[in-house]
């Protein structure tokens, strides 16, 4: 019988409600349920639930004292707290050690194999976008060259991510794996009406109202102004439709824009028809995907766009920018506009309202493309890239 490699795995983004807390509880479900060589340990900072996968087992490191936010670009994390964390990874003696996320990467004090996922180079692209000071940005620039020295694999979720890595951040090609994401299962389409109208009346979108729907974080770089701005035009020729925004800010450490949203809503008098619901639950989000016509992601760039999927995954057609991975994950299930042209944004809305078969056509391709995106198939290449940093494999 093969020796079973003890993998740690940095949990620490397990309860967080954004892509990477997404991307880890999925990921690392799916390769707990792997009967494979490999043993897994989460390193978590407080203390596990029901949520966690039987089968894996924990190291709990208090660090009540810090936000996952702040400690996302290094300011938040008291230095004792990282140096709790890196003994107590050194001390469990681990094979390799893995980082579903750079976000909440931190240095370790020993010589334990090391794989961190980059997920996209935004923070590069637009630092001016993502980060509130300089210092916030000088913080994340050493974190990340200091993951890219320790690191003997790097993971990434799309094609687009990986020409990033190899041209933005200088990273040999053959260092780069790549692996994908998903949708979680409760994403499907519904037949119970009554509870999507339900969802829809809690958020005040109205019986009639054609919803378009975002989901994400309310950040300049998702360039949800732009969106925005494009909405009158669309209202000009289409009345009926509303727009719900999903999400807010990232947390201290990361730049938001919600208050200018805001202004500018106010200013266009679109108050009836935006509508702002903060983070809905994901049984919950089922239902509100359920009852929008679309979604729309103007984002200057995005690494993946998970909620494309788990739009895709209700049938849900997607409205994104022609840039970064969308166009990669979307393909023929959505169309495309320059996020940077609000009337290229308002004509792609209302060629999308005005045409019914259109729309039956892309819910069906929307359907059809989601199932290429599945955990466990994101499971079967993280154990590759693992095997790969052991050198069980080339």
């Amino acid at each position: 019988m093969a020796v079973r490699r003890s993998i740690g795995i940095d949990a620490t983004t397990w309860w967080h409600d954004t892509g990477f807390g997404r991307f880890t509880r999925g990921l690392v479900r799916a390769m707990v349920a792997r009967s494979s060589d490999f043993r897994y340990t989460l390193l978590l900072d407080r203390t596990p639930d029901e949520t966690i996968p039987e089968g894996a087992d924990a190291i709990v490191v208090n660090h009540e004292r810090s936000s996952l936010g702040a400690a996302a670009v290094g300011g938040g994390r008291a230095a004792r707290d990282v140096l709790t964390a890196a003994r107590a990874v050194a001390a469990a003696r681990f094979d390799l050690f893995f980082y579903p996320a750079l976000y909440s990467y931190f240095p370790l004090v020993s010589a334990t194999p090391v794989v961190v996922v980059f997920h996209d180079t935004i923070a590069e692209r637009f630092p001016r976008l993502v980060f509130p000071s300089r210092r916030n940005e000088l913080l994340w620039r050493v974190k990340t060259k200091l993951a890219q020295y320790q690191a003997r694999r790097v993971m990434t979720v799309s094609r687009a991510s990986a020409d990033d890595l190899e041209r933005i951040l200088g990273l040999s090609a053959n260092r780069i794996d790549l692996v994908t994401e998903a949708a979680d299962a409760i994403f499907q389409p519904l037949r119970d009406q009554d509870r999507i109208r339900q969802a829809r009346l809690r958020y005040g979108v109205p019986d009639g109202a054609m919803l378009i729907t975002y989901i994400g974080g309310i950040s300049p770089h998702k360039n949800l102004l732009s969106l925005v701005r494009a909405l009158p035009l669309v209202l000009g020729q289409v009345p009926y439709v509303h727009l719900a925004i999903v999400g807010g800010a990232v947390g201290k450490g990361f730049a938001d824009n919600e208050a200018a949203l805001r202004r500018l809503i106010q200013a266009e008098g679109m108050e009836q028809h935006v509508h702002f619901t903060g983070h809905v639950e994901d049984s919950e989000l089922v239902a509100l995907l359920n009852g929008s016509s679309a979604l729309a992601l103007p984002s200057l760039w995005e690494g993946f766009g998970l909620p494309a999927v788990e739009a895709m995954a209700c049938g849900i057609p997607v409205l994104a920018s022609h840039r970064g991975s969308l166009p990669e994950v979307v393909a023929n299930a959505g169309l495309y506009f320059d996020p940077e042209v609000p009337r290229d944004i308002a004509d792609t809305v209302l060629r999308f309202a005005k045409d019914p078969d259109l729309q039956r056509k892309l819910s069906s391709e929307s359907l059809g493309r989601c199932a290429h995106f599945t955990w466990e198939r994101a499971a079967q290449l993280a154990e590759q890239s693992f095997a790969r940093a052991l050198q069980l494999q080339q």
